[in-house]
């Protein structure tokens, strides 16, 4: 957190107590990404990569997960558990689909 120095405002600070409760409060109502089991089947690694390709087109494009889902006319729930890979949810075909619709580049490797 910025505050005013000699020099500008440029340096941080340390949060007071009342700041950290706060912010951990509001972290602890969100529910995190998942990582990739080390046990994943194949699938479950290409939903994966499909995932983190919305992530990444998310943040190059600076657009939310609401203007995305309208984009793909999908529920903007659909985008959150995307962006937190709950490939659990998602079979590879749909995240295909929804990855062409925007003309996401990516490649489908199977060894």
């Amino acid at each position: 957190m910025p505050i005013e120095t000699r020099e500008g405002v440029n340096k941080m600070r340390i949060p007071s107590e009342k700041e950290l409760k706060s912010i951990r409060a509001k972290l602890s109502k969100v529910e995190p990404s998942r990582l990739l089991p080390k046990k994943a089947s194949k699938a479950d690694h290409v939903k994966y990569k499909l995932c983190e390709k919305f992530v990444i087109y998310l943040m190059e494009h600076n657009m939310s997960q609401v203007e995305l889902a309208k984009k793909l006319k999908v529920d903007p729930s659909r985008i959150n558990e995307i962006v937190k890979y709950r490939i659990d949810l998602y079979t590879v075909d749909k995240l295909m689909d929804l990855a062409e619709k925007l003309r996401l580049d990516f490649d489908v490797e199977v060894a």
